[in-house]
């Protein structure tokens, strides 16, 4: 009797799960698969770091799976060999999968799996995960299918799933990646703690979430820290979204809450559920265009930065440019694995403007260090931090005034930058405004104990805008902004309407999420 495989990749649950649900009302025996490709971990993009998270995730999955009677069946080598071998033994009636909007590698090996499912006349069912669609070709009406998708009833645990006997099941190697961006404080993988997190945000962590989420001094325990969990699949977007509309709603009502409390939590869900939506907006960017994630989206900024400078980029990525909260920031995102929006639009626009680094290569440091990496938001957002979409607002954030807007006590910086402990908070910010006797008061000499900032900020700024604005002026170049306005833009007046639609039937409320141009999209 010919089999069904649920392939699983970057959905590492069982509730919410269609591949896992068709798969039991097919009533067939089923191989539950994940396959570890060494050829990805060895791509410039993955770290270490990622496959902590994803080890913990896995064994959380083979836990959930064994409540089912069925175990993990781990294969290494690349897909396609691993499903030959198991078709020549078995026989594959259907291969069940989400669909994954990933990066250029995982696109070309889907195209690889299709190719060969078709060859062999087996039924490739992909199932859509996030609010992402697959050969769009018009954004009108977007919103309202996202909204439609969040709506739809969250999928219970399947059960009278019926295991293939007889298989081998590899053992996944310690480590893989790029071991030297290994995460000392990093964040637990697996469903129970994507679910404490969650739980723990919407009842207690969250109620300030749309104040302090910019700063990072509060945005550690402010944010939801769900985007890993999201990223890796250990929660579905649709669950994430329906729990916090029905804690929308009760807080809203609750007449044992306070007043000041209820719109505390108000505005804070409204806001988090807005960044759903976003998540699958900046997604669904890279799904109509893959190759974003390696060419400019305006192609009239090519050529434009040139090679990067070794001695500019080795300082940013080692948060030793003499440019405190930028330090500061790399360092936190180098210990923990995470770094709030606000602070990741700044690491990447002073990459980009003031130190005139490439995205792409300042892009894949990144990609390495976020453990929430999701190439969909990562990519696009490093274009638009860097300017290079052609149709967002040029925005080259100052980073001294962001430390004092964000860090104005300069307890985050101290925390990161311990050299910079004793420095007066008059001179935090501006360390090279310190003079010799100061100083040496502060136990602090720039040059030894801490960089001698690489660039004046203020004159790299202006020249960037210079060179920025030199390419925006001509008809071509508003040409080809429109067009991909058209194809890739949000709809403004979509998002007004969907913004965050409530899922839990009494009625609709909205949140007022800001268009793209100006969004401070986070978790």
């Amino acid at each position: 009797m010919a089999i069904d495989i649920v392939w699983f990749k970057r959905d590492l649950r069982v509730a919410d799960h269609k591949p896992l649900t068709a798969a039991a009302q097919g009533g067939r025996p089923m191989i539950a698969l994940y396959v570890f490709e060494p050829a990805y971990w060895a791509l410039e993009d993955v770290s270490a770091r990622h496959y902590a998270f994803l080890r913990d995730s896995l064994r959380s999955l083979d836990r959930e799976l064994h409540d089912l009677g069925l175990s993990l069946t781990v294969r290494t080598g690349p897909v396609t060999d691993v499903l030959e071998e198991i078709h020549r033994t078995r026989g594959i009636a259907r291969l069940l999968s989400h669909q994954e909007t990933g990066n250029l590698w995982t696109y070309e090996r889907d195209r690889a799996v299709l190719a060969w499912t078709r060859d062999r006349g087996i039924e490739w069912c992909e199932f859509q995960q996030f609010g992402v669609h697959r050969r769009l070709r018009r954004r009108d009406g977007w919103a309202a299918k996202w909204d439609r998708m969040m709506a739809e009833p969250v999928l219970p645990v399947p059960r009278g799933l019926s295991q293939v006997q007889g298989l081998e099941s590899h053992r996944l190697p310690q480590q893989a990646g790029n071991a030297m961006v290994a995460c000392p404080d990093r964040q637990a993988g697996g469903r129970a703690a994507g679910l404490d997190d969650l739980d723990g945000f919407l009842t207690r962590r969250g109620i300030d979430y749309q104040r302090e989420m910019s700063s990072p001094v509060t945005a550690y325990d402010s944010c939801s820290r769900l985007s890993a969990h999201l990223s890796i699949g250990t929660l579905s977007l649709r669950e994430v979204h329906q729990a916090a509309s029905t804690r929308w709603d009760h807080v809203r009502e609750d007449e044992w809450t306070a007043p000041a409390d209820r719109k505390r939590w108000s505005k804070s869900l409204g806001s988090f559920i807005g960044r759903l939506h976003w998540h699958c907006h900046f997604m669904q960017k890279l799904e109509d265009a893959p190759h974003f994630e390696v060419i400019n989206v305006h192609r009239g900024y090519d050529g434009l930065r040139g090679a990067a400078d070794p001695g500019h980029l080795d300082a940013w990525t080692a948060g030793e440019t003499g440019l405190p909260m930028v330090d500061a920031c790399m360092r936190a995102l180098r210990q923990t694995g995470w770094l709030n929006f606000r602070m990741r639009a700044m690491l990447m626009a002073v990459a980009s403007y003031h130190l005139w680094l490439p995205w792409r290569d300042t892009g894949l440091h990144l990609a390495r260090m976020f453990t929430d990496y999701e190439p969909g938001i990562h990519w696009n957002q490093a274009q638009m931090q860097s300017g290079t979409t052609g149709i967002n607002t040029v925005r080259i954030y100052n980073p001294v005034k962001q430390g004092l807007d964000h860090d104005p006590e300069g307890v985050f910086i101290r925390r990161w930058l311990p050299e910079l402990a004793r420095v007066p908070t008059a001179k935090l910010h501006k360390p090279w405004t310190m003079t010799d006797g100061e100083q040496a008061e502060a136990g602090c000499h720039l040059g030894r104990d801490y960089p001698i900032r690489i660039v004046d900020h203020e004159q790299a700024a202006r020249v960037a805008k210079e060179k920025i604005f030199a390419v925006r002026r001509s008809d071509a170049f508003r040409e080809e902004a429109d067009r991909i306005q058209s194809r890739h833009g949000s709809r403004k007046s979509g998002l007004k309407r969907t913004g965050q639609q409530q899922t839990t039937g009494r009625r609709t409320r909205r949140s007022k999420p800001k268009d793209d141009r100006q969004s401070d999209f986070d978790f």
